[in-house]
């Protein structure tokens, strides 16, 4: 029986009911209802218990069960990345490092953590006020990529330029109005680049 077999793959891994829940972005509920055959999941859903629970959707349903094929759909993958706080698009602002909050977007998404966007200074680059940065961690960027950087304890998102021959970094927004900024010697001790900006996901507006 369904639901038999999934309380025991579900023991059989150490996941509590809400351990697993929260692993397939639903409510506890929701997913206890599954256990006590109240409801069922569908067919998506059932591959994703089945994959958390690394066993076969076959084993849980019954190995004569297959799920349904369409050509004309697929099932959108997701995944939660850590949302480290704001980023500064204008002046810096204090870099928040709490790692409390995620936010849901695409498995395609090669990133490591997110930032919330504040500030206008790079709506040239399409990053606007609230809209969320995906940043992917590395210490080096090229020039001309956007990227997020820490001025002492302060962070914001500009273009990098960087000269090592003059011992020179130009961080550069997106927006005229703004100057860029210019550190040279001993002010690039301060400086670290956390990571390039690879994906933005746009606020509703």
């Amino acid at each position: 029986m369904f639901s038999e077999r999934l309380k025991t793959a579900r023991k059989n891994k150490g996941f509590s009911q809400k351990a697993l829940a929260a692993e397939l972005y639903i409510s506890q509920q929701a997913y206890a209802k599954y256990e006590t055959g109240t409801a069922t999941p569908n067919p998506e859903m059932l591959k994703k218990i089945a994959d958390k629970l690394d066993t076969t959707v076959g084993y849980l349903v019954g190995e004569d069960f297959t799920l349904p094929k369409y050509d004309n759909i697929f099932p959108i993958e997701k995944k939660k990345f850590p949302l480290l706080g704001e980023i500064a698009c204008g002046k810096p602002i204090f870099a928040d490092e709490d790692k409390e909050s995620y936010i849901e977007a695409g498995t395609d998404i090669k990133a490591d953590f997110c930032l919330k966007a504040k500030g206008d200074s790079m709506i040239n680059a399409r990053i606007l006020d609230g809209d969320i940065v995906f940043i992917r961690q590395q210490p080096i960027v090229d020039n001309g990529e956007i990227a997020a950087v820490i001025i002492e304890d302060e962070a914001t998102l500009k273009r990098v330029y960087y000269y090592p021959e003059q011992g020179k970094l130009i961080l550069t927004p997106e927006n005229p109005k703004y100057e860029p900024l210019v550190y040279v010697n001993e002010e690039l001790d301060q400086i670290r680049i956390l990571g390039k900006a690879v994906a933005f996901q746009s606020v509703v507006r």
